[in-house]
């Protein structure tokens, strides 16, 4: 191949400004620009940071991908590292393989199909997709739901969030080798998921909470089903310890490695089991209290060193204070309307429907027409699994919202990769993924 073809074929196959080109070829701008300006350092003290780090800058580096089709990148994620040997000096997140334009479609929706669309984004916490949604909309429509459909709400997201982090400790094994905890992780999620869909008919995208509530009311024998959920958990979770936590393999791969400091976690947005692991307590049910959580006892888990070890045990330990919130909501879950009996907002009962012709009549309108909202802007956020869930919504006093925006954390949280990668064996990139615990459903929403 001559050198005008192959200067060519470089060329068509470029990437543009995605594309990682080695330190040698951008020098120490790139190197600065992910270093110094994401965390507003100095040249200098990005300079230090790199050293501190153990980075050579005169090395002869490879460039290699991992993913977007890999088995422990948690979906389509795809990662450009650049290596020294089997050292990470740089790591580049491309994403982008998965979008599904759920902000633009959420624009096209009423206010009513809204719920629809967004519980597709983070499918491994659904219900907090709706929540975070529905609470923006109420807002905007300044209507104060039941009490009842309150607590329901914040007994579905516990469950939920008890879920998915069983499904972070079964993928966490497994991208590690510890293939049996994939199996008992899969086993107990499978009990959550049944009485998710005892409840609201559905394993996943539930569609439950809607604005103004919830779709229906709970079905009879619904706290013996969850009682027997929550009675077989803390063994399973005695195993985990068992199993993981206290196995020394385990602290080997997970202790020390990916360490994130407060000061980069917050400069990064980073938030959820990421920014806890760092020892800074922050947690939206207890900073920024929504639906009832001030009225509950419960401990925000933090970790000491910001490593993949604290993310592990934060999350194992989340789940047994989500289990803690679920006991006291049994307990005081009271009776009555399970939505707002606001004609505008909710539709008729579907026994009315048979009865009346207006009853028709109005439900065919909330189904197809939706309800108009005030004009006016939103943002509301809840703590996810994964760490801060906003939602941002503008009324143009329609049916349809003019804009919507979500904050997704594992989009957010997605930039901590570099940072904690840096200096690193190539080996321990999957733990660190790993720790992160991205949907990539939210990441290209």
């Amino acid at each position: 191949m001559t050198t005008a073809n192959a200067t060519d074929a470089i060329a068509r196959t470029s990437e543009g400004a995605q594309e990682m080109h080695a330190r040698a070829v951008d020098g120490g701008v790139e190197v600065l620009r992910e270093m110094g300006s994401v965390l507003r350092l100095s040249e200098a003290e990005a300079a230090a940071l790199g050293a501190d780090r153990g980075e050579e800058t005169e090395a002869e580096t490879t460039i290699i991908n991992m993913g977007p089709q890999h088995p422990s990148t948690h979906g389509v994620l795809r990662l450009m590292l650049e290596l020294d040997g089997e050292t990470v000096l740089r790591t580049k997140p491309i994403i982008g393989y998965l979008h599904t334009g759920m902000e633009k479609t959420g624009e096209e929706l009423t206010y009513l199909q809204g719920p629809t669309n967004v519980t597709r984004m983070d499918y491994a916490a659904p219900l907090f997709n709706e929540l975070v949604f529905c609470l923006a909309t109420e807002k905007l429509l300044d209507v104060e739901i039941p009490e009842r459909a309150t607590w329901i709400r914040m007994f579905l997201c516990e469950i939920n969030r008890i879920s998915s982090h069983l499904l972070f400790m079964a993928t966490n094994g497994m991208d590690l080798g510890a293939v049996s905890m994939m199996l008992y992780g899969w086993r107990e999620r499978e009990e959550t998921l049944r009485l998710l869909q005892m409840i609201t008919g559905l394993r996943m995208n539930h569609n439950f909470i809607r604005p103004g509530g919830v779709a229906a009311d709970l079905p009879d024998g619904w706290r013996e089903a969850t009682l027997r959920v929550l009675d077989a958990l803390p063994d399973r979770l005695h195993e985990y310890d068992v199993l993981l936590t206290n196995q020394p393999i385990w602290r080997e791969r997970l202790q020390g490695v990916g360490e994130i400091t407060t000061e980069e976690a917050i400069a990064l947005g980073a938030t959820g089991p990421i920014l806890r692991s760092t020892g800074y307590s922050w947690d939206l049910r207890r900073e920024m209290p929504y639906l009832h959580y001030d009225e509950v006892e419960f401990d925000v888990i933090v970790g000491s060193y910001g490593d993949c070890f604290d993310r592990y045990a934060i999350r194992l330990n989340e789940i047994r204070e989500s289990m803690r919130i679920v006991h006291q909501i049994l307990d005081r879950m009271p009776r009555g309307d399970y939505r707002v009996q606001d004609k505008k907002v909710t539709p008729p009962p579907r026994a009315r429907i048979d009865e009346s012709m207006e009853a028709l009549i109005h439900h065919f309108k909330i189904f197809t027409e939706g309800f108009k909202v005030p004009e006016g802007e939103v943002y509301v956020a809840v703590e996810s699994p994964r760490g801060e869930l906003g939602c941002y919504l503008v009324s143009d006093g329609s049916s349809k919202p003019y804009r919507m925006h979500i904050r997704g954390p594992s989009f957010v949280n997605l930039q901590t990769l570099p940072h904690m990668m840096r200096g690193g064996l190539i080996a321990d990139a999957v733990a660190v993924i790993s720790s992160v615990d991205p949907i990539m459903g939210e990441v290209d929403r």
